[in-house]
């Protein structure tokens, strides 16, 4: 089944397509990042959704992290759907324009977290065939597709204790199979909640 034909899909880019996005404020000192979440249609009529482990890298806040493929915006990037696209590719060797395509973006974040770099981010939602193979580069722990339905279920989310750099925290967390994905991943994902459902 080609992922544009799929009802689900369908509805979801739709949606997407109609969702005016709510831009961060660009004040101060910040630099920008764009993510995608990566959709596919399964054999049984399903939808799953890619997410990446990081790899254990110095001087990522983010090394090892359960994430949606993306990174930091390039000034040779006509624009942050571009990053999104390139980043994409360039982690897990999926071109999403010509496997796929790119359907819209959601509200951006910008996390006011002093363990944080001062990034703003924007997610886009694109959907791939389902025989797409995911090439993970050495930025890439790993990888995995996890049906739209379990990640997006209110019961998977969890208030979890998080340590991460020295520091223990309470979060809001999605737990799946072993994984937790928490964060400004957890945080999109609520916000493409409200148009997935």
């Amino acid at each position: 089944m080609l992922s544009h034909s799929h009802p689900r899909i369908s509805r979801i880019a739709e949606r997407v397509r109609a969702h005016q996005p709510t831009l961060a404020g660009r004040d101060g000192t910040y630099w920008e990042a764009a993510v995608a979440i990566v959709m596919r249609p399964t054999a049984s009529g399903d939808v799953e959704m890619l997410f990446i482990k990081r790899a254990i890298r110095d001087g990522d806040p983010w090394s090892g992290q359960i994430a949606l493929p993306g990174g930091k915006y390039d000034p040779a990037d006509p624009s942050l759907e571009h990053t999104a696209v390139r980043e994409t590719q360039e982690e897990v060797a999926i071109d999403l324009r010509t496997q796929g395509e790119v359907f819209g973006a959601l509200d951006e974040l910008r996390p006011r977290n002093p363990l944080l770099p001062p990034v703003i981010v924007r997610p886009f939602v694109a959907s791939v065939e389902p025989g797409v193979a995911v090439v993970p580069s050495e930025e890439v722990a790993g990888h995995f597709w996890a049906p739209l339905d379990r990640i997006l279920d209110p019961a998977a989310t969890k208030d979890t204790k998080i340590l991460v750099r020295g520091f223990t925290m309470r979060r809001d967390a999605i737990h799946f199979e072993g994984h937790v994905i928490w964060g400004m991943t957890q945080i999109i994902l609520a916000s493409f909640a409200e148009l997935a459902r």
